[in-house]
């Protein structure tokens, strides 16, 4: 492989919280990056309802905790730092109490900065994967938590919870925000149903459903999914594949078990850098 396997590849970047880590990964390769993080990450507007939930979690009620994000336990911790300090020690004492459910890597890669590990992993980081995780557990009567991914409410594993006769208890510590104004996001539609993009790589579902809004919005949809059919698409895991079937695009490429920039940065290598021009 030639030191710069991406010489001369053209590589649209939606990444927000990680943007720099990642246009350097593939700016070492050889590529260039247009850099359009479509969402940002905020903590969640009004603090009351997540510190309302700690205080019920910091009760002892919780019996199995289901961590979606390590985003989402990130900006838990950090709201008791910055809201509440006094309750950290009996956040952290429930937390290493209750069993945890991941989805995914990040969240279990949170849980270790703390010292801690999952009791029971997703095998697919999936909410489907969390539910089938959750098949083998006896939950009636049981309490659950849920810490949700942005504000959506997951109904299907909410509804499979209460189903199994736990109630449920969700928080939602943090939201989305566009990142980029609607003028860029626009201009990479552009470029794309122009051929002047070679790929683009999405790292979550929001990102995904910012760049359909602002087309929707521009009634540019239908030059959208003509640009994202002729650009190299790619995935970082499962949760942002199915976002992107879900509307109808054809997902190129995406890591086979590890889902962070590192593997998505080689799973592009691997495809755009084998006629690389």
């Amino acid at each position: 492989m030639t030191e710069y396997p991406l010489a001369g590849r053209s590589i649209a970047v939606a990444e927000s919280r990680e943007l720099d880590l990642f246009a350097a990964m593939l700016e070492r390769r050889g590529a260039a990056v247009l850099r359009c993080p479509l969402v940002g990450i905020l903590d969640a507007p009004d603090p009351q309802p997540v510190l309302d939930w700690i205080g019920w979690f910091n009760g002892g009620a919780c019996d199995a905790l289901i961590l979606l994000t390590g985003e989402g336990l990130r900006r838990l911790l950090s709201c008791i730092e910055r809201e509440a300090p006094g309750l950290q020690a009996d956040f952290l004492e429930q937390l290493a109490r209750v069993r945890k459910i991941t989805r995914g890597p990040k969240p279990a890669r949170a849980l270790r900065e703390l010292g801690l590990k999952p009791d029971i992993a997703a095998a697919e980081p999936t909410t489907q994967g969390v539910i089938k995780a959750l098949g083998a557990l006896d939950l009636n009567g049981r309490a659950a938590g849920v810490q949700l991914y942005g504000t959506e409410p997951n109904r299907p594993l909410t509804d499979f919870l209460t189903g199994a006769g736990a109630t449920v208890r969700t928080v939602a510590p943090y939201v989305y925000a566009d990142a980029t104004h609607d003028a860029a996001v626009l201009e990479l539609i552009q470029g794309m149903a122009e051929g002047a993009v070679d790929a683009i790589a999405f790292t979550s579902r929001a990102q995904v459903e910012r760049l359909h809004a602002v087309a929707a919005a521009a009634d540019l949809s239908a030059r959208l999914q003509a640009g994202l059919a002729r650009t190299c698409v790619a995935a970082v895991g499962p949760v942002v594949g199915e976002a992107l079937a879900a509307r109808g695009v054809r997902v190129d490429l995406m890591p086979q078990d590890s889902y962070f920039l590192k593997p998505l940065t080689s799973r592009l290598v691997e495809v755009l850098g084998r006629d690389s021009p």
